[in-house]
């Protein structure tokens, strides 16, 4: 396609072969697991694909919008995950990806973003104010996200009332995510890091809007294949439907945030790195978790709650207030990357038998 360097193309092309092979083995040819580990594949390189296009589709906004399009189409795989597995009545499966998307982002890709940064080019310091934003405002979304759970654990009142009660929880996190939308489009100090470089050869307008159509609708179809071939494709491995929402499904949700993060902290651009890992996690916890909550009434017959495990409302907190601790120094070494990433193993090694 006109404007598309070699890579771009290569990317491209590995995303319609993935797609391919996972539509061709989505139908029990093999056997769950390849079927499952093709689609999974496949949606992490759609991923990237949906990445790439709205980085070229936002170089030609402010720095603001683009931020706040980059956040809004990047879950979008996710997004499709989460809704097929809602229908397929699997709700410990969306439970346990949104909550490992936010673990997976505050602790593994942080932690990694971090590490290369330090190994690369030392100590990486960084405008604290958009990081340290984020970090309250993730602070915030996790205290909204585990009072269900509290009163579940604790027998109170509110406990017999688990499904109402996790939807005004959600009501009120939307209305914090609408109330951010202002700040993010009009590049508020407070909020928004510098900009990043745009795309060397930004691709035009018609090919970034066909090519994110495309690779939008891609997404959904694997989505659905990856759903369909989630639950033979446990079993035959002995992993738990908490420990696969938990890890595979959150992590091949996030590959666009998992990549760009970590690029960018590897080019010593530790402002946006750090701004684009938080902000991943936070519009997770703001808009796709609430999202989902208000979508369950009407998709799937099990309504979705915010009550979860107590070992896993326990791992929330943690990596909300020690990913807190690290950027509001405005500085990182790659020792504490390191640290993140072994209480990333050891939290979701907790959920391996269940």
């Amino acid at each position: 396609m006109k404007g598309l360097s070699s890579k771009d193309r290569m990317i491209l092309g590995g995303a319609i072969l993935a797609t391919l092979l996972a539509g061709f083995l989505g139908h029990d040819r093999i056997g769950p697991v390849p079927a499952f580990l093709s689609s999974g594949l496949a949606l992490s390189l759609l991923a990237v694909v949906v990445g790439e296009a709205t980085d070229h589709l936002g170089s030609r906004m402010s720095p603001g919008a683009t931020g706040v399009l980059q956040s809004g189409l990047g879950n979008l795989p996710e997004l499709f995950v989460c809704i097929f597995s809602l229908k397929a009545g699997l709700v410990d499966v969306v439970k346990g990806a949104l909550a490992g998307s936010i673990l997976a982002n505050s602790l593994l890709v942080l932690g990694i973003a971090i590490t290369v940064g330090g190994v690369k080019h030392g100590t990486q310091k960084f405008s604290s104010e958009p990081p340290k934003m984020m970090a309250t405002l993730m602070l915030v979304a996790t205290a909204a996200l585990i009072m269900p759970t509290l009163a579940h654990e604790l027998h109170t009142p509110a406990s017999q009332h688990e499904v109402p009660f996790s939807a005004a929880v959600a009501v009120v996190l939307l209305i914090i995510f609408i109330c951010t939308v202002p700040f993010f489009i009009k590049g508020n100090p407070a909020v928004t890091p510098a900009p990043h470089d745009s795309p060397e050869h930004a691709w035009p307008l018609g090919t970034s809007m066909a090519i994110l159509a495309v690779a939008g609708v891609g997404a959904a179809f694997v989505s659905e294949w990856f759903v369909a071939a989630l639950e033979p494709a446990t079993k035959a491995m002995g992993l738990s439907q908490a420990f696969s929402g938990l890890v595979v499904v959150a992590i091949a949700g996030n590959a666009i945030e998992n990549l760009v993060g970590i690029q960018l902290a590897a080019r010593n651009k530790p402002d946006y790195a750090m701004s684009v890992v938080l902000n991943s996690s936070l519009q997770i916890a703001l808009a796709l978790t609430p999202l989902l909550v208000l979508a369950s009434f009407v998709i799937g017959s099990t309504p979705l709650t915010l009550v979860l495990p107590p070992l896993l409302v326990v791992g929330l907190v943690l990596a909300s207030v020690i990913s807190a601790f690290i950027v509001y120094d405005g500085e990182s070494i790659w020792l504490e990357g390191v640290a993140l990433i072994g209480l990333y193993a050891i939290i979701v090694s907790a959920f391996w038998w269940g």
